[in-house]
């Protein structure tokens, strides 16, 4: 049985007559939940970015050109743009058990497949096909993984935990994606080892996935923690999505975030490309990659702990948006200039703690601007809107490079190209959108408002409860000398008769 702790959300003592109180029950087996999540969301993490640090054994092994490597990491978001409004509909209509057990399993199934490829033999034509098949299922997995930390939140912690629980199933992705780039160069140090690296990869999905359909036993406590989780996706999915088209503060954080996300895509994507130019090695980039993540994670956890105690979303979210932006600006300038090695690892982890703290914050603002509409419909939204700005700011990115006819200085694997424009490009977007969402972005904090009104409901509820026993046991006698009095005054009559 589980054991709980019972959280006193109202209560007040008025007139002297104490009202009763409301009382919510948290679970200590969200903890469970999750831890359940964290795992997922990291093992998608890595299943996503296997093969990005280790391309060229990869593409050895599985016999494609380099190219089609890279498809193994874009197929991510070309599939998670089309799933994602079914996703944010199965979390709200179905459930969260029901998503994250699904969820697991084609994890699990995607990374089975991509080991079962390797069993080919040498040659065979089947290898990148199975391979790719196997990075598909994890690709669909990925939206039911990364939808459900604002939904696990509202449902499972009360209303001081909601951004914390946020951010550590948040955060657990970017640190996916840090193990990745950390344990695939360690493992596949040439083509042949790149089954054993699949077969890494591959076991914790099942061990996580049995946990999760065995574990995984409700999609919500018995009783709710706050009241808002009573009415957690209250609105239908169509409506919701008219709802939030009429919000003016939801669209402009739908933009703004959106292109925020782009823009940490982008840099995740292009460092090392842009670093090779100016004489930087692989090891450097990856070195500033995990800094860029590592202090991110910091960011994220300090933030997360500092507005569940102010629930200030939207001053913590301008704040950090700015410092971001400007991040952004010195990164766009150190990058190029050479020998600078301690600018550009301190910019990189300034652009992280900055920018990765904005994520968890931003999604809970996200639901705050646009309750009663369901957690992962919002949230789920604003991360398709940074997928889609995502594939645009990349395409043109690229497409604003230019080749460099002297590249001394580049240890880059194939020819040099400039990134002085593209890089400036980047600065200027997320500048504008910046600004844009410091200027433009005002709202209410509809569901603490929502849940401060259920408090003064239940209150006067409580008060009009006390009253009315006040009031029955004066008639009754039982209310002290008032009433002592009022009684013998009544027999007195009918005895002196």
């Amino acid at each position: 049985m589980d054991t709980s702790v019972e959280t006193q959300n109202y209560g007040a003592v008025s007139g002297g007559i104490p009202t009763e109180k409301r009382k919510f029950r948290v679970y200590r087996r969200r903890w469970f939940v999750l831890l359940l999540l964290c795992l997922l969301n990291c093992s998608n993490a890595t299943t996503w970015l296997t093969f990005a640090p280790v391309a060229d054994q990869s593409a050895q092994y599985l016999q494609v050109p380099l190219e089609d490597v890279n498809w193994l990491s874009l197929v991510y978001m070309l599939v998670a743009i089309p799933l994602s409004f079914g996703t944010t509909w199965m979390l709200d209509s179905l459930g969260l058990r029901v998503t994250l057990i699904l969820g697991s399993w084609l994890n699990m199934l995607g990374a089975a497949l991509r080991f079962l490829g390797t069993l080919a033999a040498d040659g065979s034509r089947l290898r990148f096909p199975v391979v790719m098949s196997g990075q598909t299922f994890g690709a669909i997995a990925q939206p039911l993984i990364i939808f459900a930390p604002t939904k696990l939140a509202a449902l499972w912690f009360p209303d001081h935990q909601r951004a914390t629980a946020n951010t550590i199933a948040s955060m657990a992705n970017p640190l996916g994606i840090l193990i990745a780039n950390i344990v695939s160069p360690v493992i596949a140090r040439s083509s042949a080892q790149i089954p054993n690296l699949l077969l890494a990869y591959a076991v914790p999905t099942c061990v996580i996935c049995c946990l999760a359909t065995v574990g995984i036993r409700s999609s919500k406590p018995p009783t709710p923690p706050s009241a808002s989780a009573e009415a957690s996706g209250s609105e239908p999915f169509l409506q919701g999505i008219k709802l939030l088209l009429r919000n003016k503060a939801y669209l402009v954080l739908l933009l703004c975030f959106g292109s925020g996300i782009a823009v940490f895509t982008c840099f995740s994507s292009l460092l090392e490309q842009v670093l090779c130019v100016q004489g930087y090695t692989d090891d450097f980039a990856g070195l500033c990659g995990a800094l860029f993540i590592v202090f991110g994670i910091i960011g994220a956890a300090a933030l997360g702990l500092y507005v569940d105690k102010t629930k200030k979303f939207t001053e913590a979210t301008k704040i950090n948006m700015s410092f971001t932006a400007l991040a952004c600006i010195a990164f766009s300038v150190v990058s190029l200039l050479p020998q600078q090695k301690a600018a550009v690892a301190a910019v990189c982890s300034l652009f992280g703690f900055f920018g990765f703290s904005i994520y968890p914050v931003a999604m809970e603002l996200s639901v705050e601007s646009s309750y009663p509409v369901g957690e992962a419909t919002s949230a789920g939204l604003v991360f398709v809107s940074g997928q889609v700005q995502s594939v645009l700011y990349i395409v043109v990115l690229q497409a604003l490079t230019e080749p460099l006819a002297d590249s001394s200085l580049s240890t880059c694997g194939e020819a040099a190209w400039s990134w002085r424009v593209p890089m400036l490009v980047m600065a200027g977007l997320c500048t504008f959108f910046t600004c844009s969402f410091v200027i433009f972005f005002h709202t209410r904090y509809r569901r603490l408002e929502a849940e401060e009104k259920a408090g003064d409901r239940a209150e006067d509820r409580a008060e009009d409860r006390a009253e009315e026993k006040a009031g029955d046991r004066a008639v009754l006698g039982t209310d002290g000398s008032g009433d002592a009095a009022g009684s013998s005054s009544e027999r007195t009559p009918i005895l002196e008769t």
